[in-house]
């Protein structure tokens, strides 16, 4: 609600006044003097309008007005000049500057000075309305300028956590060639007496098999069976930090050439177990021909070492050559009929070391496995499985469509794909041998 000082030295001026503007809602502060005007003003400044008398004795209108715009908070406040006389141009003039904004003259008009009177506080409201919306803006300007200085804080802060997370990925990516070299190293080291204790061992049995007893033949046979699995697991672990090592290099291959190959690497054990082996068509895809062949010879070896002996076992392979809707990779199935496991250990079954059977029950590492899945990772692909037990596998290889083609596999891959195939031909030569 605005409100309006009165000042006036007659109690009968001010009470006119205030009878004329009282309907209109106003509120109104009273002062008999210009000094008691100033008392006033120094501790209320937020008056809409000021109505004062030029005439009054000791400090008159103009004097007044003059001493109230000297205080920078009160310049704001208009001041309107009632007067009885009709000055001339020279003091209207003087009444101006001292900071009049209109005069009313007596006797006063009602209507004129409702009318003047409403046009100042009209204004007056205005104002304040632009001045809250200034507030506002400022407000909003300065949560504005906080959000963006706290936006650039926090874009420092993810540069800086980006740059750590880079520095870290050189690190462990470093951490991890260091690693695979070592693994690679180690591995190769511990071949050279692992071949003398399989020599030497061998020499025992064909020249003193006729002076052991049947304690110490069985005890040759089993040091001789655990020289052979260590050196399986050596070389698996050596194709395994092969494959870290090595570039990326995609060539389109046709993947039907490849699976021929594998199947025919296995002859000996599908003849053995009399297994059976169904393709359909699969596609062509950019690949390393290098890692799909122990990647399928592994999942097909596995199929067979796990098979069930009540049944005939077999495995199905085929795939839906990215058929499916909207999709980026070709899937590749290997379905088999054999012992299975719990589905809880789908993941468990892809990790190092990983055996869900007792080494009595069927050959291997525990590598395998873990060797499919980083195969098929580095060809930014997937692996999964479906399992139930004695029921059988579904082995599912996700091989992306679209792979950037490189240069043909290097003569370090085809190394390590006959390392990879010796090892594999020994493994089921030990086992076929043990059978016997």
């Amino acid at each position: 609600m605005a409100k309006i000082l009165l000042v006036d030295d007659r109690e009968d001026n001010l009470m006119a006044i205030e009878s004329i503007l009282a309907p209109d809602g106003y509120v109104f502060v009273k002062a008999n003097s210009g000094r008691e005007a100033l008392k006033v003003l120094l501790a209320e400044y937020d008056f809409a309008l000021i109505l004062m008398d030029v005439k009054m004795p000791n400090l008159n209108g103009f004097e007044t007005a003059s001493l109230i715009y000297e205080r920078e908070r009160l310049k704001h406040i208009p001041v309107i000049f009632i007067t009885a006389h009709s000055y001339g141009d020279e003091n209207i003039f003087k009444g101006y500057r001292a900071g009049a904004v209109d005069y009313i003259y007596k006797p006063i008009n009602p209507d004129l000075l409702r009318a003047k009177v409403s046009v100042f506080i009209d204004l007056y409201r205005k104002n304040h309305q632009l001045m809250s919306q200034e507030q506002k803006l400022i407000a909003i300007n300065k949560s504005l300028e906080a959000e963006i200085s706290e936006r650039k804080n926090n874009e420092e802060k993810i540069k800086a956590l980006n740059l750590q997370l880079l520095q870290n990925i050189d690190k462990l990516e470093a951490a991890n060639k260091d690693l695979d070299r070592f693994a690679f190293m180690a591995s190769h080291d511990l071949q050279e007496p692992l071949r003398k204790i399989r020599t030497f061992g061998d020499r025992v049995a064909s020249k003193y098999s006729q002076v052991l007893d049947e304690d110490g033949k069985k005890y040759l046979e089993r040091m001789q069976n655990a020289a052979q699995r260590m050196q399986s697991l050596i070389q698996d672990i050596l194709t395994f930090s092969k494959i870290s090592v090595q570039e990326k290099q995609f060539v389109v291959s046709d993947l039907n050439l490849i699976l021929r190959e594998v199947i025919s690497e296995l002859e000996i054990p599908i003849r053995e177990k009399g297994f059976v082996i169904e393709t359909e068509r699969l596609p062509k895809l950019a690949v390393n021909p290098g890692l799909i062949r122990p990647l399928f010879l592994n999942l097909i070896s596995n199929a067979i070492k796990y098979s069930r002996k009540e049944v005939k076992p077999f495995v199905k392979i085929y795939s839906d050559n990215g058929e499916s809707r909207d999709s980026k990779y070709c899937r590749i199935f290997f379905e088999d009929n054999g012992i299975g496991f719990d589905q809880k250990y789908a993941e468990q079954v892809f990790r190092m070391f990983t055996r869900l059977h007792q080494r009595n029950e069927v050959e291997g590492t525990g590598i395998g496995l873990a060797l499919c899945k980083k195969i098929v990772e580095e060809h930014n692909g997937f692996i999964s499985v479906r399992s139930k037990e004695n029921e059988g596998s579904v082995f599912i290889v996700s091989l992306p469509l679209n792979l950037k083609i490189m240069n043909p596999a290097s003569q370090s891959e085809n190394q390590l794909i006959i390392m990879f195939l010796n090892n594999q031909r020994k493994k089921f030569a030990g086992f076929n041998q043990h059978r016997k």
